[in-house]
């Protein structure tokens, strides 16, 4: 959602190698199993993306374990309240948004726009900008403080930019705030502001985040790719192009995917994989892939055999899995402005109260539904996932009726909003870094142990907490994997076989590190009003 103008550059990257495959000893193998060569769990979008990296390279003998009756993953939908002839809308509990498009420019195309285009997915600019204010009196122009915090943005960049590229150490977002000079103390407004240009993309606090890591993301897909991005109200659900491009290689009702199917443990080695399910099931593989989200590698829903090992356990442990919580009500009237796409509430005594509201009721994306959503994440999601639906309700229209103290708010004829914290193949939204984090780090996230791989947005160092992240990981793995079966490795940039791990980890991210054997292939610094520093650029 940045404003500020840029693009990549690639650095030079360590030449590609592959990896020899581990030597496979015959074992004897539970002859009530599943057999194949790729067991991949999870059936969102790293693991169809790797099923179709592995099919590319002609390896079909895999397996699609998925928790749910559909593919998807955190691609989400759900029928709610009523059009005037009486049929339901589909609005999107997860993800909704195409970041960063990539179109009309010189750089590459986002490939969840590329796919989405192909099915002709309905999905309007989400301008972040079209937006009114309030606070607790109800309408409070403070739209300068938007442009004042983007102002600051360049001061973020280059201070993230010197600590990368002078291996200082990693701080959090906040204190690179505060260091550039942007401080909203006990202004309600600018802690608004604040909130709905980072929290609400991130599903963290500042204090939470890390400062070098945080503004690399953004660069990586607002600059990397393009600072338009798009909202999904295709009624036949965001998930429709993923059930594109599976179809490209999956039959209808096709017998390797096994829906419905809940992973329980996993024993892995140098050698094979064997996988146990709730119904007492089982898969043996030459090969796994761990999609699940890292939400569900917190929580313990999957337990391993052996252990997983320190430094692996250290990496799932250290990384943030927040929150994205959309709180949807519908009317029978649109009482807000239609004109606009968003609503900022400062509340006063409480930083992030039920902070941004999103109208679908806009021309362009679902006009006359009537329908506002607000969004919260973080603490405010824990807090009200964990708390009935009246209560919630009662809490929006307070808010709303505060926003607009000089119209009869009615009540709502229709009300909905999902507990990502409580569903058990999600426990949460998408991932976020912490203050202090190195690559190193994060790329023990990646690493596999023995045989068993995983893949997901979290794993994607460059666009962690998108789908096209997961996409990305997800192609990379099965990638890696069919290298070793056919001993043809296609992905050039890291090679194939075994990702690098450390088991032994340094404080700062020293510059060189930055490459694709880290899951960094390109460069997080770019280059700014046409004018390039020798020592490098913008973070």
């Amino acid at each position: 959602m940045r404003l500020a103008k840029g693009w990549l550059l690639l650095v030079g990257l360590v030449p590609s190698l592959t990896f020899a495959a581990p030597a496979f000893h015959g074992r004897d193998y539970n002859s009530t199993c599943k057999r194949t060569k790729v067991a991949i769990i999870g059936g969102g979008v790293a693991g169809i993306t790797a099923a179709q990296a592995l099919a590319n390279q002609s390896v079909t003998d895999f397996l699609i374990l998925e928790y749910q009756d559909h593919i998807g993953g955190r691609m989400r939908n759900t029928k709610f309240g009523s059009d005037p002839d009486g049929n339901p809308y589909t609005v999107e509990l997860g993800a909704n948004w195409i970041s960063g498009l990539g179109q009309d420019t010189d750089g590459p195309e986002n490939p969840v726009w590329t796919f989405s285009k192909q099915v002709n997915l309905t999905s309007p600019n989400s301008d972040a900008f079209s937006i009114a204010t309030y606070n607790e009196t109800g309408a409070v122009d403070y739209t300068d403080i938007l442009d004042e915090f983007e102002d600051y943005w360049s001061k973020f960049e280059q201070s993230a930019g010197t600590i990368l590229s002078e291996n200082l150490q990693d701080r959090s977002f906040r204190a690179g705030l505060w260091q550039s000079g942007w401080r909203p103390k006990s202004d309600p407004t600018r802690k608004a502001v604040e909130y709905y240009l980072w929290d609400w993309e991130t599903a963290q606090s500042p204090e939470g985040s890390s400062f070098v890591y945080g503004i690399a993301g953004y660069n990586f897909t607002y600059y990397g790719f393009s600072e338009m991005s798009n909202f999904c109200t295709d009624q036949r659900g965001f998930s429709t192009w993923l059930k594109y491009q599976a179809a490209e290689f999956l039959q209808p009702n096709d017998p390797r995917v096994l829906l419905n199917t809940v992973v329980t443990n996993i024993i892995y080695s140098d050698t094979g994989v064997h996988i146990a399910t709730s119904d007492g099931s089982c898969v043996e593989a030459d090969y796994a892939i761990s999609t699940v989200s890292l939400g569900v590698l917190q929580n313990d829903a999957i337990t391993f055999e052996p252990e997983l090992p320190e430094w692996k356990q250290s990496a799932i442990a250290n990384f943030h899995f927040g929150t994205y919580t959309k709180i949807f009500f519908q009317f029978n009237e649109t009482f807000w402005p239609e004109d606009k796409q968003f609503f900022l509430y400062a509340d006063p005594t409480t930083r992030g109260y039920y902070t941004v509201w999103q109208s679908l009721s806009t021309e362009g994306f679902l006009p006359g539904s009537n329908i506002i959503f607000a969004t919260v994440v973080g603490d405010q999601s824990y807090r009200i996932e964990a708390q009935d639906d009246e209560t919630t309700k009662a809490e929006g229209m307070a808010v709303l009726r505060k926003m607009f103290p000089s119209i009869i708010v009615p009540e709502p004829i229709a009300f909905t909003y999902p507990r990502w914290t409580q569903t058990p193949w999600a426990r949460g939204s998408y991932s976020n870094w912490p203050a202090g984090t190195t690559l190193e780090m994060h790329q023990n996230l990646r690493a596999n142990v023995g045989r068993l791989y995983f893949a997901g947005e979290a794993q994607s160092a460059q666009y962690f907490g998108f789908l096209h992240g997961a996409w990305f990981e997800g192609q990379e793995v099965g990638e890696r994997i069919a290298g070793q079966i056919t001993t043809e490795c296609v992905n050039r940039p890291s090679g194939c076989g075994a990702y690098n791990r450390y088991e032994v980890l340094h404080g700062t991210t020293e510059f060189w590190e930055v490459n694709a054997f880290n899951g960094m292939g390109t460069s997080p610094f770019f280059v700014a009003n046409s004018v390039v520093d020798a020592e490098g650029g913008d973070a």
